[in-house]
């Protein structure tokens, strides 16, 4: 089955890595981004959400009208716009866009960072709550009824969108986090559960967790995206050695714009799951497997997707195809150059993974019709 690549674009230049040298919102530059994806053959793009980034759906109606394919995969923190409105935001935007809208629904993982946009509820009580958005989300884009819920945190009596989305089964949800709480409302609701790039033990292991999660609420086993921070090179050697120059330059930031060290709680360490899960491979040692280097992670605090998969372009191909062979479906990259790198991801590196995908279906095909034939 074909592979799905998501990228991510960003409104300035900065990362982990290296200081901005554009505004925070950039048209022109949040422009050339993501025409680069499109042109790079990418599927997606993610917009991120934070509590001081420009906020997404404007940024996604800004790439969707300088771009024609091109998939929009706008996060989204159930709790601060009513659930009947995000609806239609959504699914007005999936209209005017051909139907290129996905959702990506992040709870939250960060009592201060919550805060910052007013939202005090406990992590459980958030889990609790994304529970019942995404069930008012699901219902006004399908029902063909007027919708009326009453529940612990949304109440609401005939509802009835005058839009809905271009797909029957309404937008596309993908899921994000890692922990107990994150499988069981992912399980119940998510089309694609997004991991961050782990080992490949333990992103079996979360695998098998997510499936269970959905089989327990009665659905399909999910898609399954991991994401990762691929650094590429002409031979192993250089790619390391731009590996050990990103790592400095995280490590040593050249102002303090450039700074990034996550999200931490009281105590120093970072609330969320999924951070936490990162520091601990890291602490287990730097690389991993066949190319996964979890350096970056450390340095940077796991703030968000943050191991690195080092390598010339055939190396970090193989290592992704691991992940696909684990049951992994989509496959989010994103780059420490990150308008640099998308172009070179769309040169070197996806159509490696697109080739051998296509051949490895190609033979499998193959193999039924031949065993058909002899049956």
């Amino acid at each position: 089955m074909p592979v799905e690549f998501i990228g991510m674009i960003h409104t300035n230049d900065g990362s982990e890595s290296r200081p901005q040298t554009t505004p925070q919102l950039d048209p022109d530059f949040t422009r050339r981004h993501a025409q680069a994806h499109e042109d790079a053959g990418f599927d997606r793009v993610l917009i991120g959400y934070g509590s001081f980034w420009p906020e997404g759906t404007q940024v996604a109606a800004h790439v969707a009208a300088h771009t024609q394919r091109l998939g929009l995969l706008i996060a989204h923190r159930p709790g601060f716009v009513f659930p009947t409105l995000a609806a239609r935001q959504f699914a007005t935007l999936d209209q005017f866009s051909g139907g290129r809208v996905a959702v990506h629904v992040i709870t939250g993982g960060n009592d201060a960072e919550q805060r910052r946009d007013g939202d005090y509820l406990a992590k459980d009580e958030r889990y609790a709550r994304t529970d019942e958005y995404l069930d008012i989300l699901r219902q006004s884009w399908t029902s063909a009824e007027a919708v009326s819920f009453g529940g612990r945190f949304y109440r609401f009596e005939g509802y009835q969108p005058g839009v809905r989305p271009v797909r029957p089964a309404g937008i596309p949800l993908f899921f994000g986090g890692s922990s107990a709480a994150a499988y069981q409302v992912g399980g119940r609701h998510a089309d694609t559960f997004a991991l961050w790039g782990e080992p490949l033990k333990e992103t079996a292991e979360q695998i098998t967790s997510v499936r269970a999660a959905a089989a327990a609420a009665g659905r399909p086993a999910p898609g399954i995206s991991v994401s990762f921070r691929p650094i590429l090179g002409a031979t192993e050697d250089l790619a390391w050695e731009r590996a050990h120059r990103i790592l400095d330059a995280i490590e040593h930031p050249a102002s303090a714009g450039a700074q990034h060290r996550g999200w931490r709680g009281a105590n120093g360490q970072p609330e969320n799951t999924g951070s936490q899960r990162l520091l601990a491979a890291a602490a287990r040692g730097d690389l991993h497997d066949r190319a996964l280097w979890t350096a970056t992670a450390r340095a940077s605090g796991a703030g968000g997707n943050s191991t690195a998969l080092v390598g010339t372009p055939g190396t970090v191909a193989q290592a992704l195809l691991d992940y696909v062979d684990l049951g992994v479906t989509t496959l989010l990259i994103r780059g420490y150059d990150p308008l640099e790198d998308a172009v070179d991801y769309g040169r070197e590196l996806i159509p490696l993974v697109r080739a051998e995908v296509a051949r490895r279906d190609a033979a499998q095909a193959g193999a039924e019709a031949e065993l058909a034939g002899r049956s």
